[in-house]
């Protein structure tokens, strides 16, 4: 008997698409690909998932002081 394997299930140590990572976190492809870029070669999807919520933050509190203008 084999061992089934599960191929929808995404493992935490497995990379994110840069694609599903946009749709994800509400990010254009190219700032995604810039996150991605930037938390290395081999980075987990929480610390890519902390980046894109880090990101985010930024701009909306730039966003915010700005509109104070």
């Amino acid at each position: 008997m084999q061992p089934q394997i599960d191929i929808g299930a995404l493992s935490e140590d497995q990379p994110y698409e840069v694609t599903s990572f946009a749709r994800k976190h509400g990010l254009t492809v190219p700032v995604a690909d810039a996150v991605l870029f930037a938390k290395g070669p081999s980075p987990s999807r929480a610390a890519c998932d902390t980046a894109a919520l880090a990101l985010l933050c930024a701009v909306a509190q730039y966003a915010s002081k700005q509109g104070g203008r």
